[in-house]
């Protein structure tokens, strides 16, 4: 079971991992925030294999706290959240100057959510319909583009 705080500050930097080449490389570090239990244990099993997810909270308050504890690379973050709603948490990160990248996950499929989210200071916009987009998205921001699930395009 996957609590709000899984993961203590002490243990929050990824071990180095080793690549073909024998040079460490640390794992990209991820802070998962989404209102559904369930959402975020499946987003837990499937990007855990490849990225070091530090912790997942369940609400937008929480993910804020989180990102400035922590400094993630990547906070993945639903829209639909109560206390403080994924754009509002945006618009406070980008505000503060956050360095995390931001990758929005969520059902709202309208270009206006889209819009307001890049407004906000995403760097990513990926469906829940479109699920597999999400790996390719949290890299493509990572290399300074924006990424959009294709039905938007």
């Amino acid at each position: 079971m996957i609590s709000d705080r899984h993961m203590n500050a002490e243990s929050t930097r990824s071990e180095p991992t080793g690549s073909a080449l024998g040079v460490l490389v640390e794992k990209i570090r991820l802070v998962l925030a989404d209102d559904n239990h369930t959402v975020l244990t499946g987003l837990h099993q499937e990007l855990g294999k490849e990225f070091d997810i530090v912790e997942t909270v369940n609400d937008g308050q929480k993910a804020i706290e989180a990102v400035r504890r922590l400094d993630p690379d990547v906070l993945v973050l639903d829209i639909s959240m109560p206390i403080l709603d994924g754009i509002q948490v945006a618009t406070q990160l980008r505000d503060a100057s956050c360095r995390t990248k931001i990758v929005f996950l969520t059902i709202h499929e309208q270009p206006e959510y889209a819009l307001a989210a890049f407004s906000a200071g995403a760097q990513g916009y990926v469906t829940k319909r479109h699920l597999a987009d999400l790996i390719p998205a949290i890299h493509q921001v990572l290399s300074g583009r924006n990424f959009v699930s294709p039905s938007l395009q």
